[in-house]
């Protein structure tokens, strides 16, 4: 067994794992673009501002970009998450193209919290071998493959009726009723 963990900080992590359970909230709170206004190697940066920036912004209003023009330095995008962790990625000589994806990998990853010992929020003497529970683990395999709503379930015996199916009922009662009386006259 290894004592790697004894070595790491403790803690919970609440926002990056259980992302979605409520709503889904963007991890990326800040991006920061530094380039160059004449260097050869911030061509595709320069032209990512030019055609792409105001579009991202539109599309992305809890993300704050900051354009930070510097002389006579290659370019880098700086993504700064809501756990404060810090991102730095040069994009010295990246087209267009290629530092789109890199702004798209850093807006949708959530930021590494690998450097700390994850923990439960609970603790039982006794684990489970079987796992843990989920609405599915006693279900019939079957269930897999059927086409629902099957009457075999029995699901659909307990639903109460339609109107539609109420007026069903009474036309052919109706139909019975007229038929039996002009067999019996």
């Amino acid at each position: 067994m290894s004592a790697k963990h004894l070595f790491l900080q403790p803690g919970f992590v609440r926002a990056p794992l259980q992302n979605g359970v409520g709503r889904y909230v963007c991890q990326l709170q800040r991006i920061v673009l530094k380039f160059c206004k004449s260097h050869g190697a911030s061509r595709g940066m320069r032209d990512f501002i030019e055609q792409d920036l105001v579009e991202f912004a539109k599309q992305n209003p809890g993300v704050v970009v900051y354009l930070k023009p510097r002389r006579h330095r290659g370019p880098v995008v700086v993504g700064e998450y809501l756990n404060g962790e810090r991102v730095w990625l040069t994009v010295h000589n990246k087209t267009h193209s290629e530092i789109t994806k890199w702004i798209e990998v850093l807006r949708t990853q959530q930021c590494n919290v690998s450097n700390i010992r994850l923990r439960k929020y609970q603790y039982t003497d006794h684990p489970s071998i079987q796992g843990p529970w989920t609405p599915w683990t006693f279900k019939h395999p079957e269930l897999n493959v059927d086409q629902l709503p099957d009457p075999k379930w029995g699901a659909n015996n307990r639903l109460p009726r339609t109107a539609t199916d109420e007026l069903r009922l009474l036309f052919e009662k109706q139909k019975l009723n007229e038929q039996e009386l002009k067999t019996g006259e």
